[in-house]
């Protein structure tokens, strides 16, 4: 069983930065595809960023140039840097592990954008 577990959400204003965190047990992490999603009211849930197990990166076109996925694999970690946020990345953003036996979830962590 994966439980993943997020961390850093807040409130910044227009033009910051947040870093988010998701936190993974299981084994093998290094065996997961990583997610960053993210659902604002009112909308569907949608792909932020993905971080394969060779480390290759995918971005959706709203965030190329501001958001930065990585992972640390003896931590069991990804992360999610976001600068030069904007009103409209405000949604709750979800971390996802994709494996051979399953994908899993965590609870979301809210992102707050606002002056």
């Amino acid at each position: 069983q994966v439980q993943p577990v997020e961390s850093g959400g807040g409130l910044v204003q227009p033009g910051g930065s947040l870093r988010l965190s998701c936190a993974a047990s299981g084994s093998p992490f290094s065996s997961f595809t990583m997610g960053w999603y993210r659902q604002a009211p009112g909308k569907q849930r949608e792909l932020v960023a993905r971080i394969f197990r060779d480390g290759a990166r995918y971005y959706a076109d709203s965030v190329k140039g501001r958001l930065t996925i990585s992972r640390d694999n003896a931590k069991n970690t990804v992360y999610l840097q976001m600068n030069l946020l904007k009103p409209e990345d405000t949604a709750v953003y979800y971390c996802n592990a994709n494996g051979p036996y399953g994908s899993y979830w965590g609870q979301g962590t809210q992102v707050t954008v606002s002056s």
